[in-house]
């Protein structure tokens, strides 16, 4: 099937977003909470098979130097296909002159470690919740 890439917002079901990440293990929110996060994010990327949203992610970026990745999943029945790699790639076309950080899902460090990512000897983190931070922490 084709895939169709799309890096804008409008038109996206951000129900589709909240539930998505909820079914592979992300922390999710109200689908208007992501609605403000990812349209306040400097890049977006929403893959399509057919009609369907099958992943996405955002990057937050000053645009210079400085970028982070946020929110990458691919629903479970389209993983290992590469979708998650082309989320990625482009995302980091259009960031093509910054340091790009994330955190991954516990896990996944395999998966970004094949496209390059490398893990940091420092990094520090404040969580709104107990529980998150003790998920990313211990």
């Amino acid at each position: 099937m084709e895939q169709k890439i799309k890096t804008d917002c409008s038109g996206i079901d951000w129900q589709v977003i909240a539930d998505t990440l909820k079914k592979v293990g992300m922390a999710y929110h109200e689908p208007e909470v992501h609605k403000r996060a990812f349209e306040a994010s400097h890049t977006t990327v929403f893959i399509y098979e057919e009609s369907k949203l099958i992943g996405f992610g955002r990057a937050i970026s000053d645009g210079e130097y400085q970028g982070a990745i946020y929110d990458v999943a691919v629903l479970p029945e389209a993983q290992g296909k590469g979708i998650g790699k082309v989320i990625i790639q482009a995302i980091l076309d259009r960031l093509p002159n910054c340091n790009i950080i994330l955190y991954a899902t516990p896990g996944m460090e395999g998966f970004y470690k094949k496209l390059g990512f490398g893990a940091m000897k420092t990094g520090m983190a404040v969580f709104t919740t107990p529980q998150a931070m003790k998920k990313f922490t211990e």
